[in-house]
């Protein structure tokens, strides 16, 4: 089994090695040989977003928003930090944009407030 699960994994890496045109070529030559397995080939493609953007990318995001290793533990750490640094400055301009929102919400409303007010004044001293 564990050989099965080794030739299966070989087999993936150098499909994705060659990208979409790999893929895609893979399930055409088995519904060529056996419309089945090319069925039960583009559910897998589709389940494991290989018919996505990008089926060879490294920087796919994994479950639980762990990213692949490069196997170079200075790199993935400065990978890491930086995508991190990217999360918090993506979360503050999201704040940021939240206050500018409510600036103009409020903004408006005191407009209103003074428009409303103002025919009522005048009314008062005519």
């Amino acid at each position: 089994m564990d050989r099965i699960k080794d030739l299966l994994k070989r087999g993936e890496a150098t499909l994705d090695h060659w990208g979409k045109p790999g893929w895609i070529g893979a399930m055409v030559f088995l519904f060529i040989v056996a419309w089945p397995l090319g069925l039960a080939f583009l559910f897998y493609m589709i389940w494991s977003g290989r018919m996505g953007k990008g089926c060879n990318s490294r920087w796919k995001r994994r479950a639980g928003g762990v990213y692949q290793s490069s196997g170079n533990t200075a790199f993935d750490s400065y990978k890491e930090e930086t995508l991190r640094r990217l999360e918090e400055e993506q979360e503050a301009f999201q704040a940021f944009l939240e206050r500018l929102r409510k600036a103009k919400d409020q903004a408006e409303f005191d407009q209103f407030m003074d428009d409303r007010r103002r025919p009522t004044a005048d009314a008062a001293t005519a």
